[in-house]
């Protein structure tokens, strides 16, 4: 297992291959569909963002309420696929580390390698697994979406397997 800090340097991302198991610990954000689409309407009008892209990781994530035990309920990956055409724009703007579960399109892929970045998988049907990997859990932005807002989480060995790396190289085709 590969130990990384949050937020993740160009010089780990260039080192990570397909394939490679990762433990996180650090910030990561919450942005499912209607985050996405929010965030992209902030760009395209030109203002500020609630987070900053650049140093960001953003978990295809739509969690549970806070259990007794956990900071966070289930919190198991969404399909990232559903978030495709949003997530483009996401990594113009300067996104380089995503986290979800399943393909992402050959556009997405292309852009990643292009840009720098790297997708991640995080196992799925782990949702309260997951949960217990979080130290703490707060909304941040978009409240109003319940579910879909982000939510900044606080994570010490959040499991995860590069699915696509800085070169492109995709699991899936692997």
């Amino acid at each position: 297992m590969i130990k990384l800090s949050l937020p993740i340097t160009k010089q780990d991302i260039k080192k990570l291959k397909a394939a490679d198991e990762v433990l996180l610990s650090g910030i990561l954000y919450t942005a499912r569909d209607q985050a996405h689409k929010r965030l992209v309407d902030l760009l395209k009008a030109g203002k500020k963002l609630p987070i900053d892209l650049k140093k960001s990781t953003i978990y295809y994530c739509g969690p549970n309420p806070k259990s007794r035990t956990s900071a966070i309920g289930s919190c198991g990956p969404t399909t990232s696929s559903r978030m495709d055409t949003l997530t483009l724009p996401l990594l113009k703007a300067g996104l380089k580390v995503t986290i979800g579960k399943g393909r992402r399109s050959e556009e997405v892929r292309r852009m990643i390698k292009k840009r720098g970045g790297i997708y991640l998988l995080a196992p799925a049907g782990c949702g309260a697994l997951l949960a217990q990997k979080v130290i703490s859990a707060k909304v941040i932005a978009f409240g109003d979406l319940k579910s879909e807002a982000i939510y900044r989480f606080e994570v010490e060995g959040f499991p995860v397997i590069v699915g696509i790396d800085s070169r492109g190289r995709d699991i899936f085709e692997q």
